[in-house]
This record gives C-alpha cells, structure tokens and sequence, in this order.
C-alpha cells in the first residue's frame, strides 16, 4: 500500500507542473499587457497569411519555401504571424486568392485543411505564435460577400471589375448582418475550424498553444450606419462563441479601429466595450486614407506620421482605460516612386515603419498597452510575375493579396526593411522582459 501511495505521490507531483508549464505556454492578458511564460509579451511580428496554403500539397503548396521562410522570420526575430485560416470557394472568381479552403457551407478542401496543421506544427517547432482570423470584409478572400452569393445567388459587385465602385460592394457585403442564415454557416465554420486537431500534432487546435489567439474577421465592418446594431450584436455573439468553445485562447476582432467604424471612435468603443473580447486591435493605411501624397510621397510623409501618431493615440487612450492590450496589426507604405519590383527602394516606407517601431519599443520600456505591431505583410522569397500586376494561380503567393498590385507594401527578404525588422524585433523582445523604467 506504501509503494501504490508514494507511486501516486511522485506521479502527481511530475504531472502538476507539467500542466502548469503547459498552460504558461499560452499567451494571455494582464490588465494592458500581454504575458507569456508569466512574462510581459511584446513583439514586432508580420502578416503572413498566406501560410497555410503554402503548407499545402495542392495547388499553391510549397513547403520548401515555407520552411525557408519560417526559417527566415525566425532568425530575423519575428515570431508573431497573422494567418487566414482558409478562403471562401469557388475559385473561379476575379481578384481571389485560389484555392478555396471553404468550397460551399460545410464542403472543406482537406488539403488546405492539412496544409493549416503543417504551418501550425512548424511554428510549434520555432517557438512563434499565431493570431487565426476567420473570416474576411474584401473580396479577395471570399469573405462576408461570398456567404452573402451562398444565400442571395446575387452576382457580386467586385470593385475593382466596376472602376473601383466600393461602395456598391460595400453595400453588398453589409447584406451579412442582416442575413441569418449566413451568419449560421459563418458560425458553423468557426465551430468547424475550433474542433479540428492537427494531423502532424495530433494537438487539438484548442489545446495548442501555438495559437495566441483566434480573430472574428480581417477588418470586420458594419458597411453602414444604419447596420451598427446589428453588427455590433453579431461581433459580440462571435465572440462569446469562441470563448464558450475555447477558454485557452485569446479572442480579438480584427477591426481597423474607428476608420473601420463608421469613421467613428464611439461606434469602435461601443463594439468592443465586452468582456470577451480580450485585446484590441487598429490598422493603419497612410495611403489609401488619403494621408499620403502619391505623387509626393517624401513630401507628405510628415504629415502622415503626424495623423499616425494620433490615431495610435486615440486607441491606446481606450485601451489604457478598459485595461486591455493594443496591436497595431496591420500598417503599410508603398515602395519608392509607386514601384512593384524588389529592384525598387524603400527609403520612405523604412522611415515610417522605424517610426512604428519605435513607438511598440517604448511601450515595451514602459509596459504601456501598445503590446505589438504585425506589418503587411511578409512577401519573402517570392517575386512578381514579370507580365501582369496582378495574382493569377499559378503565380508566387505573396503579401499583397489578388485585389491590390503584387508588390505593392508587401516586404521581400531583399529589401532594405528586413535590417530594420530585425534590430527592433530584437529591441523590442529585450525591453518586454525587462522591469518598467524608471
């Protein structure tokens, strides 16, 4: 009886802080800070969304270049990816990535399925993280306009097929609040992609700590006015859903901030005041916000930084005071003279993104709310098809995605970025683990 109460002992006394180091692993939230290993978790990260279909053994796989890459990040010191997990079918569309991960509600591409748990699994192994987002407000992907197609049988108004008429697709696209039905399937899917366990891991996706955290949509929108009500309900179902179904996780919105509101900081404010919602998010777009000159873009620059700095300001201000963490997720500068070619220089998109840094490296120091920045987007060993600007299958994937010119923000691992990458990835890793300066 001895030996059967000391064997239980031992074992019990191995298993506690297995379980413990196991849920130290996951990323979480303290107060305006993230933690990691019981250790403020800041971070200079990329978006990378293309991973999973890279991870792929269909069309579009190429696991060789994935590993290359990961590879890369890992010894540029980024270790934080923002991934699409998975795009809306079929895959005879304009301007869309191909192949679909989601071909019709409940049809799934296996393949894509699978290339998602390899990505996973080789991040695992580089000791990175990875924030999922499900769903997607542009075209590129599918996203809320094609389960509005499912269920309307409407042929899409794609923008750039129309002189750039967004605002007909917008208004398309806002059909999915007021659409039941595709909200169930979007609802289904999220339940779909939460019960998977990795094939290469056998690691349920809920368990993983791979995984920081899940995000409802890329630049989830009301689309007007009018449809704030039920926006804002239907982000916050989302987001109570996810965290019924996975309480080891993070969950975020994917929002712009208040551009993506409406244009309105109250509407951003009302729509994330939840409790589910752990940490915040804001992307920044100098260009297409019509902060930056494009035909002189040195000479508006200044100002750019300017409008940048206060809108950082405005959303950190509400992060401080609802005590949760703030990622600058998404922000990018064109190449010098509006060039596509790794050839071109990036003298202007390096100063502002020294800038951006700078300001994540203070936060660190200071252990202020603003706890990362994921610039768009990686575009590494790929190149531009000589011929066309824009992605046709068959071409490398990149950063930029099929609706905006190849080339255009996304970083390749020639340009004069990656230096500056690296030396703030570095900076900023050190400054997170250190005590707050005084």
């Amino acid at each position: 009886m001895k030996k059967i109460f000391f064997l239980l002992t031992f074992l019990l006394t191995a298993y506690l802080p297995l379980q413990a180091q196991k849920t130290d692993d996951f990323v979480k939230t303290n107060g305006h800070t993230f933690t990691l290993k019981g250790k403020p978790y800041y971070y200079i990260g990329t978006n990378y969304w293309y991973g999973g279909l890279l991870g792929s053994t269909g069309q579009g796989g190429n696991r060789a270049r994935l590993i290359k890459e990961l590879d890369l990040l890992k010894k540029t010191g980024v270790n934080n990816l923002r991934v699409l997990a998975g795009a809306e079918g079929p895959n005879n569309q304009p301007y869309r990535v191909s192949p679909g991960l989601l071909m019709a509600p409940g049809q799934y591409n296996d393949t894509l399925l699978a290339g998602l748990d390899f990505l996973l699994a080789e991040m695992g192994k580089r000791d990175m993280k990875a924030v999922l987002y499900l769903n997607n407000a542009w075209e590129w992907s599918g996203g809320f306009s094609q389960y509005v197609n499912w269920n309307t049988k409407v042929a899409i108004p794609y923008a750039l097929a129309n002189n750039n008429d967004w605002a007909s697709f917008m208004k398309y696209s806002g059909q999915f609040h007021q659409c039941a039905p595709c909200k169930q399937q979007f609802e289904d899917h999220a339940k779909f992609m939460l019960s998977r366990t990795n094939q290469f891991t056998n690691q349920k996706y809920t368990a993983d700590p791979v995984i920081m955290a899940w995000q409802i949509a890329n630049e989830p929108r009301a689309f007007s006015m009018a449809n704030v009500p039920a926006y804002s309900q239907w982000i916050k179902s989302m987001a109570a859903l996810i965290k019924s179904l996975d309480p080891n996780h993070l969950v975020s919105t994917g929002s712009e901030g208040s551009h993506g509101s409406e244009g309105s900081m109250d509407v951003f404010k009302q729509v994330h005041t939840d409790p589910n919602i752990d940490y915040f998010t804001m992307h920044i777009w100098p260009r297409n916000w019509g902060w930056l000159d494009n035909k002189n873009i040195g000479g508006s620059l200044d100002s750019a930084l300017i409008k940048t700095t206060q809108y950082m300001d405005r959303h950190m201000a509400f992060a401080r005071e609802q005590k949760k963490p703030i990622v600058l997720e998404e922000f990018g500068l064109q190449r010098d003279n509006n060039e596509f070619s790794p050839a071109a220089t990036t003298t202007h998109r390096d100063r502002y993104y020294q800038q951006l840094f700078a300001r994540v490296l203070s936060s660190a120091k200071e252990k202020d709310a603003l706890a990362g920045a994921n610039f768009w987007a990686f575009n590494g060993t790929a190149r531009p098809n000589p011929t066309r600007h824009f992605w046709q299958p068959g071409d490398d994937l990149m950063g930029d995605p099929p609706q905006e010119e190849q080339g255009l923000y996304g970083v390749f691992d020639t340009d004069s970025t990656m230096p500056l990458i690296k030396k703030y990835s570095k900076k900023v890793r050190k400054a997170g683990t250190k005590k707050k300066q005084r």
